[in-house]
C-alpha cells in the first residue's frame, strides 16, 4: 500500500495541485474571476500539505495540527480586520512570511542531513552539488525576502519614515556584505566538513542576508513601494522554488516558479508605468515622501465647494473618475460608486481611469473599486483611456496627484519626466478632491493645481463626496 501511495497517488495529487495553481494564477488576472482564481490557489496549498504529509509518513501531527490552527487564527482575523488601505501592509507580511519560511526549511535540512547526524563531509556530498547551492541560494533569498518585506511594512503602515534612507557607500556595502555571503554558502556547501563550522556558516549566511534586506529596502521612498511589493513577492516565490530543488518537491518548485515569474512580470510592467528601470528604483533612492514642495509654490488656485462641484457635474455628457490613495483612504469607494449610479441614471457616460501605480501596490484600485460592486468594464487602463480625454466633459480625481501630473511630459528636468500619466488635464474640466496643496509620493509641485481648467475641491475624499452627492439629489429633485 505505501509503494502505491508514494508511486501512483502522491504523485497524482502533485500534478492536480500544480495544475489548480496554474489557473488559480490565471484566474489572479482579472478582477470578475479573482475570488475564484483566490479560491483555486487555496484549494491547489490545501492538496499540497495534506499529499506532503502522506508522502512523508512519519511526522509529528500534533505540531502540524497546532500551526494549522494558530496560522488558520490568524489569517482569518486579518482577512476580516485588516482595512482596505492596509492590505499593501499586509501583503509586504507574507511576502516576508513566505521568505523566511523558505529560509527556515533550508537551515533544517543543513540541520537534519549534515550538523545532527555529524556527517563526515561536505553539504555537496551529502546532499549533491545542486541541491548545496539552492540551499544556500534558499537561505539567501528567503532571508532578504523577510527582513525587506519587515522594512516594507514599517514604512507602508507609516511606523518608519517613508522617505529614502541613503548610507554613506551603500552600494559599497551592499556588494561586501554579499560577497560575505557568498563565501559562507561556498564554504558550507564545498568545504567544510565539520559540523561546527557548517552551522557557523550557515547562520553567518542568514544573518548576513537579512541585513542586506533592510539595507536593499531603506534606500527606497514612497513612490516605490508598488514596486518593492511586487519585487519582494517574487523574491519570495523564487525562495519557494530553491527549497523545492531542496526538497526534490516539484509541486513547490512549480508554485515558487509560478510566483517568481509573475511577479518579475508586474515587476517589469511597474517599471514600464513610472518610466524607470528595476536596477534604477533599487539603488537611486528616489521617491521621499512628503518633499520639498507646499502651498508657497502655487500661484492661482482656484478653490471650490462641493456645492459648484455639484452644478458642475448636473451638466455633464461624460466623466471619468480617477481614483487614488486617497480614496482609498478615506474609504470613499462606496460613496464615488453612489455618485455614479446618480449620475448614470441621468444619462452620464461614466468610467473609472486605472493608472498602473496608481495606489500603493499594484491593482490596488481595482480591489478597492471591485469591493464597491462598480463594474467591471467602467475599469479603464490608462493607454486605452488617454486618448478619450479630449472628449470627455469633466473627470474627478479623488486623492490622486503624481499619476496626473502634467510635469512627467511637459518638463524635462522633472523627477518623473517620462512617466506615462494620465492625461486629464485635456478634459474640458477637471476636479480634483485632495486634503490640501501637499505634495504626492514623489515629493514635487503639480502644475496641473493651477491649470484654468482645474477645480480644487478641499477636504476629506469621502465627506466632500457626500456633500457632492447630497448637492446633486437636491438639484435632481428641484429639476
Amino acid at each position: 500500500m505505501n509503494d502505491a501511495l508514494n508511486n501512483i497517488i502522491v504523485p497524482v495529487l502533485y500534478l492536480l495541485s500544480a495544475v489548480l495553481f496554474i489557473f488559480g494564477l490565471k484566474g489572479l488576472t482579472r478582477v470578475r474571476s479573482a475570488r475564484r482564481g483566490n479560491a483555486l490557489a487555496a484549494l491547489a496549498m490545501l492538496i499540497a500539505i495534506v499529499t506532503t504529509l502522506l508522502d512523508l509518513g512519519m511526522v509529528d501531527y500534533q505540531w502540524i495540527i497546532a500551526g494549522l490552527i494558530v496560522g488558520g487564527l490568524i489569517g482569518a482575523i486579518a482577512a476580516i480586520k485588516v482595512e482596505m488601505t492596509a492590505m499593501p501592509e499586509m501583503v509586504a507580511l507574507f511576502n516576508g512570511f513566505g521568505g523566511g519560511a523558505s529560509a527556515l526549511v533550508a537551515l533544517s535540512i543543513v540541520w537534519k542531513e549534515l550538523v545532527e547526524p555529524a556527517y563526515a563531509g561536505s553539504a555537496a556530498d551529502a546532499l549533491g552539488g545542486a541541491s548545496a547551492i539552492t540551499a544556500f541560494l534558499s537561505i539567501l533569498i528567503g532571508s532578504i525576502t523577510l527582513s525587506g518585506s519587515f522594512v516594507a511594512f514599517l514604512k507602508l503602515s507609516g511606523k518608519i519614515g517613508g522617505q529614502p534612507t541613503l548610507l554613506p557607500a551603500r552600494h559599497v556595502i551592499n556588494s561586501l556584505l554579499f560577497l560575505v555571503c557568498a563565501t559562507a554558502g561556498i564554504y558550507i556547501g564545498f568545504f567544510s566538513t565539520e559540523p561546527s563550522s557548517m552551522i557557523t556558516g550557515a547562520l553567518v549566511a542568514t544573518i548576513i542576508s537579512l541585513i542586506l534586506g533592510v539595507l536593499m529596502v531603506i534606500p527606497i521612498g514612497g513612490a516605490d513601494m508598488p514596486v518593492i511589493i511586487s519585487f519582494l513577492n517574487s523574491l519570495s516565490g523564487l525562495a519557494a522554488a530553491m527549497t523545492g530543488f531542496v526538497l526534490s518537491n516539484n509541486v513547490l518548485i512549480i508554485s515558487g516558479a509560478l510566483v517568481g515569474a509573475s511577479g518579475l512580470i508586474l515587476t517589469q510592467i511597474m517599471c514600464v508605468a513610472m518610466n524607470r528601470t528595476l536596477g534604477n528604483v533599487l539603488f537611486s533612492g528616489f521617491g521621499q515622501e512628503g518633499g520639498s514642495a507646499d502651498a508657497g509654490e502655487y500661484g492661482t488656485v482656484r478653490s471650490y465647494s462641493p456645492e459648484e462641484a455639484a452644478m458642475v457635474l448636473e451638466t455633464v455628457e461624460s466623466l471619468v473618475i480617477v481614483p487614488g490613495y486617497g480614496l482609498a483612504v478615506a474609504q470613499a469607494q462606496h460613496t464615488v460608486k453612489e455618485l455614479a449610479d446618480l449620475l448614470q441614471k441621468r444619462g452620464v457616460k461614466v468610467s473609472y481611469a486605472i493608472h498602473p501605480v496608481a495606489g500603493r501596490m499594484p491593482g490596488h484600485m481595482n480591489v478597492l473599486l471591485a469591493e464597491a460592486d462598480v463594474p467591471y468594464e467602467q475599469l479603464i487602463e490608462m493607454d486605452t483611456i488617454n486618448p478619450e480625454f479630449k472628449t470627455t466633459d469633466a473627470v474627478l480625481v479623488v486623492g490622486a496627484n503624481d499619476v496626473v501630473n502634467p510635469a512627467a511630459e511637459k518638463d524635462p528636468s522633472s523627477p518623473i519626466a517620462g512617466m506615462p500619466v494620465l492625461q486629464v488635464w485635456e478634459a474640458q474640466t477637471v476636479m480634483m478632491i485632495k486634503r490640501s496643496l501637499s505634495p504626492g509620493f514623489a515629493g514635487i509641485k503639480n502644475e496641473l493645481f493651477e491649470y484654468d481648467n482645474n477645480m480644487m475641491v478641499f477636504g476629506d475624499a469621502k465627506k466632500v463626496l457626500q456633500e457632492i452627492v447630497s448637492e446633486v439629489k437636491s438639484l435632481i429633485a428641484a429639476a
